[in-house]
């Protein structure tokens, strides 16, 4: 009696195991889903499952959603979704989604539900560079298009992330036309451009989204207009027409000064002066012309008696351009026998009769000029010859030379102010003119920064370079002069280190090889500054860009890919995603995949980047493949390689039927004694089935209408195809028992069978027995067939599972009986002990208390 409980606790286990099994569900699939937008604040509600599913209910991941166990709302929580960390990878046309798990119903089912992240307007577009430059020719025709490289991004989807451009600022001279929903962004000239007029144009480009509240992003569009040569030079009004000069002018004087400009700029601007081959042999032998300067000098002394004029025709030369002419007449005075001559007393710094003057000063008195000579003059005066910064003011008898503008080194560095005495002989009343050369030299300040040719440079190097390459030689202007004009050069701070500019020249190089992989574009920004008090300085950029070299293999995402594929796929199924990547670009990076040191019947897609089959594929005879895949990329001079080991597992497909191989045939027969006990074995079904796991679980069941099945004295056991006696043979059992037996596979969603017929026959005769012919199945062909699929995810009718239940809770008031019943006897079984126990006390003087123990031990 002392084992009945532990035989109950067993009972009370298995009832426990079937009760897990009832609550245990398959994972509800269906048409459950929901949609929130990204950010949303914590706690706003995204869904309930309540309209769908019975409580209580039970959410398994909680690291972006929290639900109401009661209610099976589910909200947000502190942890925000942002799609655009959710689902960096997701182009604009899939959408952002989630997977979240729950219990639900009473019975525990596991559901599974998509959430899908919904994009809002978190995101504004961005452009890479704030400035954006382009260079026009003033030349270009009206409606030419130019394609702007930058464009901005948007990490937003959809309408969010669609980009429109605008202009502002541009006063109606370009315009934007967007091609190809947005890919190429256009620049359009809707007027006439002219550099002499307007040089550069600074417009903004404005890109917005499509969002329900528009985000934007500016950058600076530079449009500087180049020159062409569309100007010719023309002489200035201020250039003197007439000269006079006294007959007594020294050799290398300056006569006069011509001057002519020309708008355009740089090689397009240049002036060369000459004179006309109309000038006279005279003129040609007394006059000398500056073809730079346009300076008129003298070649000779001059020692004339009598009044002349001399003519002499000018002409200014442009590139590509017809000259332009003018005409200086030289008036040449005699030379007078009793001069009269200016003093000079200097207000300014002087050194050698030359007065020397800082340019930018305000106007400034420079000297005091006084006559002295010959009484017989009468009337003299002095006056400043031509349109020049400089005045005379008479003052108590003299005159104060000053300067009536600020003076510019850079324009000119020396003047000569050619002052005219005029006079009256008193004798002849003879006007007698003659002249006087001062001379000013400007000294320079530091007024003028640096100057590059070009505000920016550009420039495409090969990567892997020899170090200390030479990349670029800068060179910058400064107008001014000596130290003010001495520049030295350099990179800004946070320039990349293997970058070096020569101060002095202004060569840029490289003192590393570049690697266009870790960076495919520098931009480095030069300072040109000059050496004056206080030092001037200008900026260049210049950008760096690293051309490719075939220098990186292509590389699989894993050295070892693994995939499952079922045998039953056609040809040309899709196996796998075979990741490649070669971080070299353009051809050096377009990499092709081949099967190698394999007879496999797969192939590479690779225009998708996948595995597929060839062939059809049979498990039962080969379960596994294994083969190598070589990628090369299309690099010159020399392809670049690497290989990957790629393992195909075939699932098993329940496309074989057992095969029975005992009874050989259904026309066998055996013969049973009618002496044989109940429960010995009689014979045995094998078979044997070529799929695996499930698909390869075979049971045995016979198949016969119910009054037969309950009358038959045969059994066979479902998992063995043991055919036992399930009771003692009687006399109404002796004859032929036929026996339909039906092997089933345990495969999936459809089971698949063979039938076999075991011929039994009852006799006292040991003879073998041999059947004519086989028997036929006179039943329903639904006895055989299996039920029709069902859903893979489609839980247990709820007739089902109440039949289970019921059984499970008979079992468990069964297994509650039957402790009831054991406690009982147990209570019992310990009181009679107590009674005897009780009764040797009284008797212990007449027997050994060992004896009443082994007397009881043995009871």
């Amino acid at each position: 009696m002392g084992q009945g409980t532990p035989d109950n606790m067993n009972w009370a286990g298995l009832l426990q195991n079937l009760l897990l099994l009832v609550h245990l569900r398959q994972i509800i699939c269906g048409s459950v889903q929901f949609s929130v937008p990204e950010e949303q604040e914590p706690g706003t509600q995204v869904g309930s499952l309540s309209k769908h599913f019975p409580p209580p209910y039970q959410l398994l991941t909680q690291d972006y959603l929290w639900m109401d166990k009661n209610t099976g709302n589910f909200y947000t929580t502190e942890q925000r979704m942002d799609r655009e960390a959710l689902c960096p990878e997701e182009t604009k046309a899939e959408e952002c989604i989630i997977l979240h798990y729950a219990i639900v119903r009473p019975s525990g089912d596991l559901i599974q539900f998509p959430v899908i992240i919904a994009d809002i307007n978190d995101n504004a577009p961005h452009f890479e560079n704030s400035e954006i430059h382009l260079r026009i020719s003033e030349d270009v025709a009206v409606g030419t298009s130019f394609l702007l490289d930058e464009q901005a991004q948007d990490r937003d989807v959809g309408r969010n992330g669609e980009l429109q451009y605008r202009l502002e600022y541009s006063d109606g001279v370009f315009s934007l036309k967007v091609e190809d929903d947005g890919l190429f962004i256009l620049l359009v000239v809707e007027a006439a451009l002219d550099r002499e007029t307007q040089e550069q144009y600074q417009v903004m480009l404005v890109a917005s989204d499509h969002g329900a509240d528009p985000l934007s992003a500016t950058a600076t569009l530079k449009v500087t207009v180049t020159d062409v040569n569309d100007n010719c030079p023309s002489f200035s009004p201020d250039s003197p027409r007439n000269v006079t000069i006294p007959g007594d002018s020294p050799k290398n004087m300056l006569v006069a000064q011509v001057r002519a400009t020309d708008p355009d700029s740089g090689p397009n601007a240049a002036i060369v002066y000459s004179l006309s081959p109309k000038v006279s042999e005279q003129a040609k032998k007394l006059f000398s012309l500056d073809s730079l300067t346009g300076s008129i000098t003298l070649t000779q002394d001059l020692r004339s008696d009598n009044s002349e004029e001399l003519v002499l025709k000018l002409l200014a030369s442009g590139r590509h351009c017809p000259p332009a002419d003018t005409q200086v007449t030289v008036s040449v005075l005699p030379k007078a026998t009793q001069e009269l001559t200016i003093k000079i007393r200097f207000i300014v710094e002087h050194q050698n009769q030359t007065m020397v003057l800082p340019e930018n000063q305000p106007p400034t008195v420079l000297a005091v000029l006084e006559l002295e000579g010959d009484s017989g003059f009468k009337g003299s005066s002095l006056a400043i010859e031509g349109e020049v910064p400089f005045t005379l003011s008479p003052q108590n008898g003299k005159y104060l030379l000053s300067t009536s503008k600020p003076l510019d080194y850079e324009l000119k560095r020396e003047h000569h102010i050619s002052v005219i005495v005029r006079g009256r002989s008193g004798e002849a009343s003879t006007i007698i003119n003659s002249r006087h050369v001062i001379r000013l030299s400007v000294a320079d300040v530091n007024d003028n920064a640096p100057h590059f040719p070009q505000p920016h440079y550009q420039l495409e190097v090969v990567e892997n370079n020899r170090p200390g390459m030479s990349l670029l030689q800068l060179s910058a202007s400064d107008a001014d002069s000596g130290y003010n004009s001495r520049v030295t050069y350099s990179l800004d701070k946070h320039t990349s280190t293997i970058f070096n500019i020569d101060p002095v020249t202004g060569q840029l190089s490289v003192s590393a090889s570049l690697d266009r992989e870790q960076q495919g574009v520098h931009k480095l920004t030069v300072f040109a500054r000059d050496s004056g008090s206080p030092p001037l300085q200008s900026v260049t950029t210049v950008s760096i860009r690293v051309l490719d070299q075939n220098d990186n293999a292509p590389v699989f995402l894993t050295p070892h890919f693994i995939f499952f594929i079922p045998e039953n796929v056609p040809p040309f199924a899709h196996v796998g995603r075979v990741g490649v990547t070669d971080s070299d670009e353009g051809e050096n990076g377009n990499t092709e995949l081949h099967v190698v040191n394999s007879s496999g019947p797969f192939i590479v897609d690779n225009t998708q980047g996948t595995l597929r089959t060839a062939t059809n594929l049979d498990r039962e005879t080969e379960e596994h493949y294994e083969l190598y895949l070589l990628a090369s990329d299309h690099g010159h001079p020399l392809a670049l390689t690497s290989t990957a080991r790629v393992t195909i597992f075939v699932e098993d497909i329940n496309d074989n039927q057992p095969k029975v191989i005992l009874p050989s045939s259904n026309s066998s027969c055996l013969t049973v004694s009618p002496s044989a006990t109940a429960g010995s074995m009689v014979t045995k079904i094998y078979a044997i089935d070529q799929d695996s796991g499930l698909n390869s679980e075979i049971t045995y069941t016979v198949v016969a209408p119910e009054a037969l099945q309950n009358s038959s004295p045969f059994q066979v056991d479902p998992r063995s195809g043991n055919i036992t006696l399930a009771q003692q043979l009687q006399q109404q059992d002796l004859g032929m028992h036929h026996l339909f037996i039906v092997v089933r596979d345990g495969g999936k969603p459809i089971p698949l069978y063979s039938t076999v017929w075991v011929n039994l026959l009852v006799n006292e005769s040991v003879e073998p027995c041999h059947l004519d012919r086989a028997p036929t199945w006179t039943g329903t062909r639904q006895l055989v067939q299996t039920p029709s699929r069902a859903p893979m995810c489609e839980m247990e009718t709820p007739k089902s599972a109440r039949l289970i239940l019921l059984a499970g809770v008979g079992l468990m008031l069964a297994s509650a009986c039957l402790l009831l019943v054991t406690m009982v006897l147990h209570l019992k079984q310990r009181r009679r002990r107590v009674q005897k126990k009780t009764r040797g006390q009284i008797e212990e003087n007449k027997i050994p208390l060992r004896h009443k123990d082994k007397y009881y031990s043995d009871d």
